[in-house]
């Protein structure tokens, strides 16, 4: 039987920064702690913390935030320009392409779904 996963249990962080080529400015470093992933592996939820900085995104995966601390811009390829602080949630669909901008080093809760295409 599957054990309930609860957040405040201790996992190894995974650090990053965005990719160069996707880096529009700044400096940011990423940490996440990955609590749970699904047998199927297309189902993840965790933490994730971002220092300053903007990068571009296009999401193949459906990502559920909320913020818990800081402050982030995202702007769609359409210019459509949406902020969140600590208090929100918000959903990223699959698809989404724009950029992502740390405006105050932030923490969020994450929760994603990507589907897996059939291999042929």
């Amino acid at each position: 039987m599957p054990a309930i996963v609860a957040f405040s249990r201790s996992v190894a962080p995974e650090l990053s920064s965005p990719d160069p080529e996707k880096l529009l400015s700044g400096h940011p470093r990423l940490t996440v702690w990955n609590h749970y992933g699904d047998p199927t592996q297309q189902f993840f939820a965790g933490v994730w913390e971002a220092t300053p900085g903007s990068w571009r995104v296009r999401y193949s995966e459906h990502e559920f935030c909320h913020l818990l601390s800081g402050r982030v811009v995202i702007t769609a390829d359409d210019g459509e320009r949406t902020e969140f602080a600590a208090g929100d949630s918000f959903v990223v669909p699959a698809g989404f392409s724009g950029v992502w901008e740390v405006t105050q080093s932030c923490r969020k809760l994450y929760a994603i779904f990507e589907r897996q295409t059939p291999s042929d």
